[in-house]
């Protein structure tokens, strides 16, 4: 059984804080891997050896900043979620993963249908982040598409998408507005961004 928490998850004011930390977070990414190339570049023919610096700082990060930019771009879709939908308390499972595998969030909506969720971009422990309930969870979204996560209060608002998305599930209640916000595309699958 979920408690609504609010009309919108947006409405509360400790989700807006925390959406504002995502989006800090999430720039301080996309410069902390961007920005040492580029001074680099700027460097070359100017400071000794900026052309082998650019070189190695450009294979390390080259494999991560497509990632980085592409979370602060979407980070658009969880402000859409979060102005559509409101925050539900649910009951929650963390299952415990090996190393290397994808953070998941098992919520169990209904009786008959437990969603297993991934969170995006990087895996997070949401269990041990801030929260004092970690058997709990907010959740702003569509139980079949993914949505917004946060512990208990709203204040650390994360991406999911499911972690297997089934095609079929799409139509029927709520689903104008996945799509309307960002969480299903044309062809009917969840967006994994």
């Amino acid at each position: 059984m979920s408690l609504a928490v609010t009309k919108a998850a947006w409405n509360h004011p400790p989700t807006v804080v925390g959406y504002k930390r995502l989006v800090l977070r999430r720039l301080g990414w996309v410069v902390s891997l961007g920005g040492p190339p580029l001074l680099a570049l700027v460097c070359i023919g100017r400071v000794p050896h900026a052309g082998t610096a650019f070189a190695l700082i450009t294979l390390l990060a080259a494999p991560l900043l497509p990632w980085v930019i592409i979370a602060y771009i979407r980070r658009h879709r969880v402000k859409a979620v979060l102005r559509a939908y409101p925050w539900c308390e649910w009951p929650c499972r963390h299952p415990v993963r090996p190393p290397g595998s994808p953070a998941t969030i098992a919520i169990p909506f209904r009786d008959d249908f437990t969603a297993t969720l991934r969170i995006l971009p990087f895996p997070i422990a949401l269990a041990q982040l801030e929260n004092d309930h970690p058997d709990r969870i907010w959740f702003a979204g569509d139980p079949r598409f993914g949505g917004v996560v946060s512990p208990v209060g709203g204040h650390y608002p994360v991406r999911v998408v499911p972690h297997t998305p089934r095609r079929e599930e799409c139509g029927g209640e709520g689903f104008d507005l996945a799509r309307r916000v960002g969480l299903v595309r044309a062809s009917g699958k969840a967006t994994r961004t």
